[in-house]
């Protein structure tokens, strides 16, 4: 079983924290979004191991875009 993070927002990708193979925990902050001078984390909605990283830092990302897959921990 899958979860996929989605921006909520468009915004520059300004770091990224977790990596493919990274395991994180619910609340761990996956992303750091760039918008309007404020920096928004993008936090995993449960715990698991991060699948795939769907952007570079640097990236603009729409609303609804696709930022990363966690296969969650069962």
């Amino acid at each position: 079983m899958s979860e996929e993070i989605r921006a909520e927002m468009v915004a520059n990708v300004g770091k990224i924290v977790a990596g493919p193979g990274d395991t994180v925990a619910a609340g761990d902050t996956l992303v750091i979004l760039e918008s309007m001078k404020m920096e928004i984390p993008v936090l995993a909605g449960s715990e698991g191991t991060v699948e795939e990283m769907a952007v570079h830092e640097g990236d603009v990302v729409q609303e609804g875009d696709l930022i990363a897959v966690l296969a969650l921990t069962s």
